[in-house]
């Protein structure tokens, strides 16, 4: 079925409301994840309040939590999470640090502790808005590692999402490479299982090392493991992810030192650069433009898969998704109903 962005976002926003968030928080997480759901991406988008619910109910995901400023050294900042939503806490930490680098030209921004960020892509999106060029490094822990290091056969990483974001130029939109460091994000095995589908391609690895395309192995103990993208080279990155900012948040590795409790906890690591400290912006969107056309312009062999931007998918599919609305299987629909419905809020109230 297809389900409008308003009654994603009344969706969303109404268990948020209902299990203690003020109206604040509840749009911003809710705008959040209905965004998501609009550039395609439901694996972070309304679904996930089914799992945030589990969290709620033994005090993994705290309510009502903003970005607590822990340090302020001029172009460095560092927040803690404290445990609140991470789409709050991560929109409030990057206004923060977009308006230091503002000022200074550049600022490094790191948040510790915090529960799950969702789409990193967005806050990629809110520094290219503002004319900042950004860079963010993720790890996860307290979760149960979930990718297999390259020739490894069972998980010792999280997806560790890696992200740049470029502003806009003249004729084409903003920059916005976002990605987990495995070739799916665990939510997307969700969506995939819970909609009996398989991938196009092995993503998953055994510990017998055998690949599949079936995300069932990922919902089924013992649980397989997630395979790193691009072989060594995006197995590498999703190493630098876990020590960039595991290490400089001082929020920690997966390790299997620390103790873990189940709940997806990120710390990210972010440069957030104002162009204009460097270069001259006309030029710069000028070059870029002229960049994104002789690469667009390569021949393309088959009209369906055409030589796009990063960031463009995503703009195709909220102009389709905002049209005619957002596909979501009918056992995530399901989930999501009982969610709310176990929240005390009624199935009528969620209508556009």
């Amino acid at each position: 079925m297809r389900h409008s962005p308003q009654e994603i976002f009344n969706t969303a926003a109404r268990w948020l409301e209902a299990t203690g968030s003020t109206p604040y928080e509840a749009r911003v997480v809710a705008d959040h994840l209905t965004n998501a759901n609009l550039r395609g991406h439901d694996s972070h988008g309304v679904g996930m309040i089914a799992m945030y619910a589990l969290y709620q109910k033994d005090g993994r995901l705290k309510s009502n939590t903003p970005a607590r400023l822990v340090k302020d050294a001029g172009s460095i900042l560092q927040f803690s999470g404290d445990r609140g939503y991470g789409q709050r806490v991560g929109f409030e930490a990057t206004n923060a640090a977009i308006e230091r680098a503002k000022q200074n030209g550049i600022c490094m921004y790191t948040i510790a502790n915090t529960c799950h960020l969702g789409r990193i892509g967005t806050y990629g999106e809110q520094c290219a808005d503002a004319g900042m060029v950004s860079l963010h490094f993720v790890n996860v822990n307290q979760f149960d590692p979930l990718v297999a290091p390259y020739g490894g056969a069972d998980a010792r990483f999280g997806t560790n999402p890696f992200c740049c974001a470029i502003p806009a130029a003249n004729n084409h939109g903003r920059f916005i490479l976002d990605f987990a460091t495995s070739i799916v994000a665990m939510g997307k095995t969700r969506v995939a299982f819970l909609a009996g589908k398989h991938f196009d391609e092995p993503v998953i690895i055994d510990r017998n090392g055998n690949e599949t395309a079936d995300p069932t192995p990922m919902w089924r103990e013992p649980r397989a493991a997630l395979m790193p993208m691009g072989r060594y080279k995006g197995a590498g990155l999703c190493f630098a992810c876990e020590l960039l900012a595991g290490l400089l948040s001082k929020g920690g590795t997966i390790a299997d030192k620390h103790p873990r409790d189940g709940a997806i906890v990120n710390n990210m690591t972010s440069f957030v650069i104002d162009p204009a400290a460097l270069c001259d912006l006309a030029w710069m969107k000028e070059e870029m433009d002229a960049m994104i056309d002789y690469v667009k312009a390569s021949p393309q062999p088959n009209p369906e898969n055409p030589v796009l931007m990063p960031g463009e998918i995503e703009r195709i599919r909220t102009a389709d998704r905002e049209a005619h609305g957002v596909e979501i299987s009918d056992g995530e629909w399901a989930a999501i109903i009982k969610t709310c419905r176990d929240a005390g809020v009624p199935e009528s109230e969620l209508q556009a």
